[in-house]
């Protein structure tokens, strides 16, 4: 059995329990682990005398290593390449923004410089959606809620992170009870991350969506929907056969009505496929009776892989103003950031670059926060 990460709380918890030690115990080792990374286990002062050896046997203060850090030209970004115990790879994002560039209702926007981290939830991912790198890889295997927590962990030591979407490789509702395992970790003590500040994107598993709100309530949810009918939606996202639009919606509705939250709808810009004048107005339709903020993503070439071309800005634009103007829901286009070493949306696929090392680092308009 692979000894498993200190923050993999289940496991923790249990071994606590059934050697007798009180829980509150946890928070105070991570909190001495995250700001002691080389530290032996005998240095953590304070301890009950059975917990050195509980964990000197069966945990490791990090079961992943940080292979390389790669800057994006844009000085805001960066991909982390995180090896995983077992020889695998993930990806993980670091995005910097200012909340106080840009305005919310007409006003100045409060807050100043920040750091959101997308995480990912699988290595690789079953959902094969034809416009995504990550579908190209397949499914390789789900993370452990230890190596999801361990991913903020590694961002930490470079950027101060605010924000946290699960938007990296996987489908986290796939891999459901190690992403709600790792959330709630990110949220308690010595994390403290607001749920607020938390974002989980989905295809649309319909049955997770409906336990989503009661296991964690106040989080975000963003639904990659992509398509604004079921046909155009199985053709570039085979998964959303499983899942139907319609009864995807009807999902949506209940989630809508017992979270009281407004639900992010994430939608990338194919041209030709889905950014005509009847797809804005489809799109309209289907989300009139919802609060939500469309976010239009430019799609990002994935080289010999892709059968698509990224749609004009005249076509994005348009179609922005289909559904604010026709519609009146709040609609953004995504700024891309990180295209130059394929940390964009939708290019995560595990590659080994060489190591760099890190630049200065300017700010951008904030473009995640989109709840304040």
């Amino acid at each position: 059995m692979a000894v498993r990460s200190i923050f993999n709380a289940p496991d923790l918890r249990r071994e606590f329990e059934e050697a007798g030690v009180s829980l509150h115990f946890i928070p105070f080792i991570w909190k001495y682990v995250i700001k002691n990374p080389n530290c032996e286990w005998n240095e953590i002062p304070d301890l009950p005398s059975a917990v050195y050896p509980l964990l000197q046997s069966k945990f490791k203060i990090f079961t992943s290593t940080l292979h390389s850090v790669i800057e994006s030209n844009d000085g805001v970004t960066t991909k982390l390449l995180i090896k995983l115990q077992n020889g695998a790879f993930v990806e993980a994002v670091i995005m910097r923004y200012d909340t106080r560039l840009g305005k919310y209702g007409g006003k100045a926007r409060p807050g100043g410089p920040r750091s959101t981290l997308c995480i990912s939830s699988q290595v690789g991912c079953k959902m094969g959606c034809k416009f995504c790198a990550t579908g190209s890889m397949g499914f390789k295997s789900n993370l452990s809620s230890g190596e999801i927590v361990e991913q903020l962990v590694h961002a930490s030591y470079l950027s101060q992170i605010r924000n946290v979407v699960f938007m990296g490789m996987g489908e986290p509702l796939n891999n459901y009870a190690a992403l709600v395992e790792a959330i709630r970790v990110m949220l308690g003590s010595p994390f403290q991350l607001s749920p607020k500040r938390i974002t989980v994107s989905t295809v649309g598993v319909i049955h997770a969506i409906n336990k989503l709100h009661r296991d964690l309530p106040g989080l975000n949810l963003a639904v990659s929907l992509h398509a604004p009918v079921h046909d155009i939606r199985c053709h570039i996202m085979p998964a959303a056969r499983a899942f139907p639009l319609e009864k995807l919606m009807d999902t949506l509705q209940v989630y809508q009505k017992n979270s009281q939250q407004r639900i992010f709808i994430e939608y990338i810009m194919l041209d030709g496929v889905n950014d005509e004048e009847q797809h804005a107005n489809q799109l309209g339709k289907l989300l009139e009776t919802f609060e939500v903020v469309v976010n239009l993503i430019p799609f990002n070439p994935i080289g010999s892989l892709s059968k698509f071309r990224t749609s004009s800005e005249e076509k994005v634009s348009r179609f922005q103003t289909i559904l604010r103007g026709v519609y009146n829901i709040r609609t953004t286009v995504r700024k891309e950031m990180g295209q130059d070493i394929s940390g964009a949306c939708g290019q995560l696929v595990v590659n080994l670059p060489d190591r760099r090392s890190a630049k200065g680092i300017d700010v951008l308009t904030d473009i995640e926060d989109l709840h304040l």
